[in-house]
C-alpha cells in the first residue's frame, strides 16, 4: 500500500485509495452576443490520476487544491482555479510523496504540506511565491508527517501532524520553519485567525479527542467533550472565524475502523460544546470544515459502513443547526476530504470518487453556486 494513504487521518477513507483523478468541469460564463444563446458548456475538463485532500481559496478567482497521483509510487498533485478553469500546476515531488493540506493568504503566498519517503516518512513543505512551487526545508524526525497547515501572513504559518506517538507542530516566522514543543498524540488539522489565536485538533494516545490552543506564547491543551463509552473519537479538521467562533469536526466509532457517528464541536469563547449533526447512511465521518461567519459554515465527508459503497456528505450550518445538503454522486463510491469558503460565499469541496468496474479513483471537485452543489 502506498505510504500516501496510510495516515490515521484517512481511517475512513482507505477505500478511496489515491489512484486516478478527474475534476468536475466548471461552467462557462455565457454565449457570444453575436450568436443565439445556447446552453453553457464545460470551460475545462481536467483528467489526472490521483486524489485531492486539501483546498484553500482567497477569492472567487484564486483557489488551490492538493493531493497525490499514482498508486505504487505517489507524486504530489496541485491544481489551481483562476476564476474560469482548473489547471494542474507543476510541483516538486521527491520520492514517494503526497500532499494533505494547503493554505493561502494571497495570490503570491500559499503553503502545501504532506509527506515524502519510500522507507519511512519525512515532512514535506512546499511554498508558492506567485510564480512557482518550491520545496522548503522542514524539520522533523524520521517517520513523521504533516496533515494540516494554516497561515495568517507571509511571516506567520503553522503546520501540524505526527511524529510517531508525539504530535508534530512547526512554525514559520518568515525565514524558516522550526519545531515547537507539543504533547503526545496525533494532529490532523489547524486553523488560525491571528498570531495569538491558533487551534490544532486530532486525537490523543488514550483514545480521546485532542484540542490545542496557541495564545501567542505557548500551546495549551483545551478540555473537549468526550465521546460515548467504548467509542473512539477523532477530530479531523478545525475552522476559526474569530477568537470566539471556532468549529472542529470528525467522528466517533465503536471499532475505530470506519465511519461512525459524525461529530461537531463548537467553541463558545469559554468552552467546547457538542452540537448535534446528521449521520446519514449508517455511519458518517466528517473530514473538512470551513466557516466565514456565525451563521455560515460547511462540513464535508463521507457516509457508509463496513464494505458498503461510500457517498459524499455535505452539512450546512445556518446559525441554529446542522442540516444535510444534497451533493452530487458522480461515481460508484465517493468521498469529500476538504472544503473552503471565500468571503463572498463561494465554496469548494474536494475529494475522490471510485470507478467500481476499473477499481480506479478520480479527483472530485464540487462548487457551491449559491443554491446548490455542482
Amino acid at each position: 500500500m502506498p505510504h500516501y494513504v496510510t495516515g490515521p487521518v484517512l481511517i475512513a477513507g482507505l477505500a478511496l485509495a489515491a489512484a486516478a483523478v478527474s475534476a468536475v468541469p466548471m461552467t462557462a460564463a455565457g454565449a457570444s452576443p453575436a450568436r443565439p444563446a445556447r446552453p453553457a458548456r464545460p470551460a475545462s475538463l481536467l483528467t489526472i490520476g490521483g486524489s485531492l485532500r486539501g483546498v484553500a481559496a482567497t477569492s472567487a478567482g484564486n483557489a488551490w487544491a492538493v493531493g497525490a497521483v499514482g498508486s505504487l509510487t505517489a507524486r504530489t498533485l496541485i491544481v489551481h482555479w483562476n476564476g474560469k478553469a482548473w489547471a494542474r500546476v507543476p510541483s516538486p515531488s521527491p520520492g514517494n510523496s503526497g500532499l494533505y493540506g494547503v493554505a493561502a493568504t494571497s495570490a503570491t503566498n500559499a503553503w502545501a504540506v504532506g509527506t515524502t519517503g519510500t522507507s519511512g516518512s519525512r515532512p514535506l513543505i512546499l511554498h508558492w511565491n506567485g510564480k512557482t512551487w518550491a520545496r522548503v526545508a522542514s524539520p522533523g524526525p524520521a517517520n513523521s508527517s504533516l496533515y494540516g497547515v494554516a497561515a495568517t501572513s507571509a511571516t506567520n504559518a503553522w503546520a501540524v501532524g505526527d511524529a510517531g506517538s508525539t504530535t508534530l507542530i512547526l512554525h514559520w516566522n518568515g525565514k524558516s520553519w522550526a519545531r515547537v514543543t507539543s504533547p503526545r498524540g496525533f494532529l490532523s488539522g489547524v486553523a488560525a485567525t491571528s498570531a495569538r489565536n491558533v487551534w490544532a485538533v486530532g486525537a490523543s494516545n488514550t483514545s480521546h479527542t485532542l484540542i490545542l490552543h496557541w495564545n501567542g506564547k505557548s500551546w495549551k491543551r483545551s478540555p473537549s467533550p468526550s465521546a460515548r463509552p467504548h467509542f473512539f473519537p477523532f477530530l479531523t479538521s478545525v475552522a476559526a472565524t474569530s477568537a470566539r467562533r471556532t468549529w472542529a469536526v470528525g467522528d466517533s466509532t465503536d471499532c475505530g475502523c470506519g465511519p461512525g457517528l459524525s461529530m461537531t464541536l463548537r467553541w463558545t469563547g469559554r468552552a467546547w460544546k457538542k452540537v448535534p449533526s446528521p449521520s446519514p447512511g449508517g455511519g458518517t465521518t466528517l473530514f473538512g470544515v470551513a466557516a466565514v461567519s456565525a451563521s455560515r459554515a460547511w462540513a464535508v465527508g463521507m457516509s457508509g459502513e463496513g464494505d458498503s459503497l461510500t457517498k459524499t456528505v455535505i452539512l450546512r450550518w445556518n446559525g441554529r443547526a446542522w442540516a444535510r445538503v444534497a451533493s452530487p454522486e458522480p461515481r460508484a463510491s465517493s468521498g469529500l476530504f476538504a472544503v473552503a469558503i471565500t468571503a463572498g460565499g463561494r465554496a469548494w469541496a474536494v475529494g475522490s470518487s471510485t470507478n467500481k468496474n476499473r477499481g480506479q479513483d478520480q479527483t472530485l471537485i464540487l462548487q457551491w453556486n449559491g443554491t446548490s452543489w455542482k
